[in-house]
């Protein structure tokens, strides 16, 4: 039942914004190390280095939505046609940008990423430009959603993951987790950005199962046997499950997100 209000109190939320589909027209900074984006609200630390190629970003509060925003991934290009491509970059969210002047503020290089070949250089002395984006399926080949157990794990007390190589347009709004076999379900709260942790640990190998947004309502996603008996802290776990749904918000209607 809690996972269900939790479910239903983000949907309702994420129903009355904006949609994520929608070409939405802001302005982009950029910091000089992606290390300020990787060591971010989210909690990703230095594996966000690994995201979309380095192209990372911070957004604003709209699009990091108390932490279910994490590993969302963004097309953003610039609108100046003379300096950038029409395609732009994919970046991943990895940090809560707090700033009022530009929705993103984004690794550099993602914001180089969006120039012209060899005008790398020049949108970088630009510092700001204006830019156009949208939200975009993230794809992750060859990779299933994963759980890094975080240091602060210690068994039987406690549990804290990340939730890593999330795919598809969704977010996860809810997670349980029960030993492998049993009904007996227990759930996890988001501590900050994309870690989850409960002090109500199951004993033996673990089982999760995630709500998602999916389509216009929502979804669960089952991963049978995730935590081995002797898992470790440190450690990442392959689900042996992925994310590829897309979400449809109960929003007004909006341009379709197609590129012109």
């Amino acid at each position: 039942m809690s996972v269900f209000i939790c479910f239903l109190f983000f949907f309702l939320i994420s129903s009355a914004t904006a949609c994520d589909r929608c070409v939405k027209q802001s302005k982009a900074a950029f910091f000089s190390k992606s290390s300020a984006l990787s060591s971010g609200a989210c909690g990703y630390g230095s594996l966000a280095l690994g995201f979309s190629g380095g192209h990372l970003a911070a957004g604003v509060p709209s699009l990091f939505k108390g932490g279910a925003g994490c590993g969302a991934c963004f097309q953003i290009r610039c609108k100046n046609t003379t300096l950038c491509t029409k395609h732009g970059t994919i970046v991943t969210l990895t940090d809560l940008n707090q700033g009022n002047q530009t929705d993103f503020v984004l690794s550099s290089r993602a914001f180089a990423a969006m120039a012209q070949k060899g005008l790398g250089q020049d949108i970088l002395r630009r510092g700001i430009v204006d830019v156009e984006y949208k939200r975009v399926p993230c794809v992750y080949k060859n990779q299933n959603l994963s759980l890094r157990v975080e240091e602060s794990s210690q068994k039987p007390q406690y549990l804290a993951i990340k939730i890593l190589y999330q795919g598809g347009q969704t977010e996860i709004v809810g997670i349980d987790v029960a030993q492998v076999g049993s009904s007996n379900w227990s759930f996890l709260s988001r501590n900050h950005g994309a870690i989850w942790d409960t002090s109500r640990v199951p004993a033996g190998a673990l089982q999760f199962r995630f709500v998602v947004t999916a389509g216009y309502d929502g979804k669960t996603v089952w991963a049978p046997n995730v935590l081995p008996v002797n898992w470790k802290p440190g450690m990442i776990y392959d689900t042996k499950v992925q994310i590829s749904d897309i979400a449809q918000e109960g929003c007004s209607h909006c341009d379709d997100g197609s590129w012109k």
